[in-house]
């Protein structure tokens, strides 16, 4: 290419410049000019690492630098003010998840996006993989008739990252997470729920096109943590579909740490089953019609490459489907505000 996309990152902490940076920094497309973090020490190893051209610890000399793809990594109750500043400076933005703590937030950036016509993409690494486009395709061809019911089950090593007695197993070894980003609510939005929970949102709403209009939830904070460990939330959706959402922080080494995640739906004529642990997709129809994906060995392990990836393809052109925009940002968003102003008043929340 001639004239590569320019590169602005805001928030450089440690999954920023375990995942994203590393695989930016490996396409020929992109030129690394503008990074913007808090701390000068973090601030200049990322800057020298990555060959950054410059680095502020004001976002906004990042985007005043003329950038065309933005990665925005900060705390994510900051996401609302540096995702839309750098959607209005021009540029295509990857937005690390949960896309914002309040809905209102959230669907004001789709907006942004629409109106500056930019594409906001949101990091749920597995929507981007194979074995993931392949179960959406068969959703989206065969169906299994009107939802009725999903159910959504998710465990990941973060007890040590939501107690602030360690990290999670793919943190950055250069840069240890800030207990501060995930551990208190102003900044976080709450534990398991904002840390995770997002994750397996953005997947079973992706997978089901559902939005959540209601929801119950328990959550439960042992080990004195700040913010909940694990949560337990029943949900009702647009057109009347139930359903539950789990997540438990496990232990470190537990599974080789690898996630556990599926997700199970049920239609009036069949269901659907994506078992990410197992490394398993199967769609039943109730004609009888039965399809078994076949998932190669570790096919289905989490690639912390492709959000990055589909950055640059989506803003040079290549990649038309985008399979995290923002509105599904913005519903994992809406379904876990409900879920947490459940869990304080005692009651179902509505939106």
């Amino acid at each position: 290419m001639d004239k590569k996309l320019r590169l602005g990152v805001i928030g450089a902490g440690s999954w920023a410049t375990a995942a994203h940076l590393p695989t930016l920094a490996a396409r020929d497309e992109v030129e690394m000019i503008a990074v913007s973090c808090l701390g000068e020490g973090p601030l200049e190893r990322v800057k020298n690492r990555f060959g950054f051209q410059i680095a502020s610890e004001n976002y906004r000399d990042a985007l005043d630098a003329g950038v065309d793809i933005v990665v925005v990594a900060s705390p994510s109750s900051f996401h609302r003010e540096h995702a839309g500043a750098a959607l209005e400076a021009g540029a295509h933005v990857l937005c690390e998840k949960p896309m914002t703590v309040d809905p209102g937030d959230a669907w004001e950036l789709v907006e942004i996006a629409r109106r500056v016509d930019r594409q906001l993409l949101l990091s749920f690494g597995w929507n981007y993989m194979p074995v993931v486009r392949e179960a959406k395709a068969l959703m989206d061809t065969h169906g299994i008739g009107s939802i009725e019911q999903m159910s959504v089950t998710m465990g990941s090593s973060t007890r040590e990252l939501l107690t602030n007695t360690g990290a999670y197993p793919d943190a950055s070894p250069d840069s240890a997470p800030n207990p501060d980003t995930w551990t208190n609510p102003a900044r976080s939005g709450g534990g398991y729920g904002q840390a995770q929970l997002s994750h397996a949102l953005g997947l079973a709403l992706h997978l089901s096109g559902m939005r959540a209009t209601d929801a119950f939830a328990y959550m439960s904070a042992p080990l004195d943590a700040p913010v909940e460990l694990h949560d337990a939330i029943v949900m009702r959706f647009e057109g009347g579909a139930i359903g539950t959402l789990s997540g438990a922080s496990t232990h470190v080494g537990a599974g080789k740490d690898k996630h556990q995640l599926d997700v199970r739906i049920v239609g009036s004529d069949g269901q659907f089953y994506v078992d990410l642990f197992r490394e398993l997709v199967w769609l039943y129809r109730s004609d009888g019609r039965d399809f078994d994906l076949e998932v190669a060995p570790g096919e289905a392990l989490y690639d912390a490459s492709t959000p990055a990836n589909a950055l640059v393809d989506i803003a040079l052109g290549r990649q038309l489907n985008d399979c995290a925009p923002g509105e599904l940002g913005a519903r994992t968003v809406e379904a876990l505000s409900l879920a947490y102003r459940s869990s304080v008043s005692g009651k179902s929340e509505h939106l």
